[in-house]
């Protein structure tokens, strides 16, 4: 099989094998964790719950049926419209930085722009590995040049429209942020995913008898 192939390629002690169980769960047990805290955007509401909240939010977008508003931290028990919207705001930069995340992790593994990151040439994005272990092994100019570009968009709003606003009707603008908060709902469990995968992997390499780092998409290999 090619787990088995895989793993005649890279020879493991028999303590690392042992560790290689303990570790996965230990991630995994992680995973589910985070992924309980973020149940709020997708679990049911219960039906005895009549706080103020549930009458003031639960027509917001992104509430929909059949999961409904559900808020069992009671983050928004009490809070102010404005203060809800400063939560809502959150939640939508946190699902676009994940979206880009997970872009940039299936990015490089298909294409890179070939440039140099520092004048004498000595390192190149081509040279750079993927995922986590980048961190240690981009150089100082290359962190400046990502400082710089995010400085960028805050600063100037790139990415928007024109005006800064959509210029849509009511209904079609409802649709397309429900559907951006969905996606970056989706997104910020797929880069958890990723991290958990991508972290067990440089501590344990090879655990999972794949070569590619984005085993979900081996098409993208292809």
């Amino acid at each position: 099989t090619m787990a088995t192939a895989a793993s005649a390629k890279r020879p493991q002690s028999k303590n690392c094998q042992n560790s290689i169980p303990k570790f996965a769960t230990m991630m995994k047990l992680a995973v589910l964790a985070a992924m309980a805290g973020s149940a709020a955007a997708f679990a049911p509401a219960p039906m005895a719950k009549t706080t103020s909240a549930l009458n003031s939010f639960e027509d917001e977008i992104g509430a929909l049926p059949p999961v409904g508003f559900w808020d069992p931290a009671g983050l928004s028990d009490g809070i102010s419209q404005e203060k809800f919207d400063e939560y809502r705001l959150a939640e939508l930069k946190h699902g676009r930085v994940a979206q880009m995340a997970v872009l940039g992790y299936i990015a490089p593994e298909t294409y890179r722009f070939g440039y140099d990151l520092t004048p004498d040439g000595s390192v190149n994005t081509n040279d750079l590995p993927n995922g986590i272990a980048a961190i240690n092994a981009l150089p100082f100019l290359g962190w400046v040049q990502i400082v710089a570009f995010v400085g960028c968009v805050e600063t100037y709003g790139w990415f928007t429209s024109p005006t800064g606003v959509l210029d849509l009707p009511d209904d079609i603008l409802a649709k397309r942020q429900t559907a951006e908060l969905q996606h970056g709902r989706l997104a910020m469990l797929a880069f958890l995913e990723l991290i958990r995968h991508d972290s067990q992997n440089l501590a344990v390499p090879g655990f999972d008898g794949y070569d590619n780092l984005i085993t979900g998409l081996p098409f993208i290999y292809n």
